[in-house]
């Protein structure tokens, strides 16, 4: 049963990349273009341009949520990304009180912390990171392969 849940183990820490990287990208989504609800507190709105910290946030998490998404530098984005959901809990909601369900700051821990741990594990299967080491692997092969070795 062990050995069936570590050959899967791949496969789950993909899919589990691939919905947090779109959970994170519609909260982008939603500051950056007012779309799904809009931004919070705007009343459907966006974020006006520029603004800090929520513009910054809406793209971070827009761009960085695409490359987890896709699998795509996902240590690097992750980093980034629970870099501004660690900010969002601590400057934002916080302040507000200290408990995450006394101050609204779940969501902003819950993915600080999710994609903390994509940045120690990297992107499992189904990622663009995975095809691209296979591809240069190959090409590494094969290139070892038609080189001649000198007597």
């Amino acid at each position: 049963m062990t050995a069936r849940l570590n050959n899967a183990q791949p496969y789950v820490l993909g899919l589990f990349r691939i919905v947090i990287g779109l959970l994170i990208a519609c909260h982008g989504a939603a500051k950056l273009f007012g779309v799904l609800g809009g931004a919070p507190g705007t009343n459907g709105g966006t974020v006006p341009t520029g603004t800090w910290p929520f513009w910054y946030a809406g793209v971070i998490e827009l761009v960085g949520g695409s490359l987890v998404l896709l699998g795509l530098g996902t240590r690097g984005a992750a980093f980034i990304a629970s870099g501004s959901m660690a900010y969002a809990y601590f400057k934002v909601h916080q302040p507000n009180a200290l408990w995450p369900i006394e101050n609204g700051g779940e969501a902003a821990a819950t993915f600080c912390w999710a994609l903390l741990l994509l940045v120690f594990t990297g992107s499992g299967a189904f990622g663009l990171d995975q095809l691209f080491a296979k591809r240069s692997t190959a090409q590494s092969k094969q290139a070892a392969e038609q080189t001649p070795v000198a007597a």
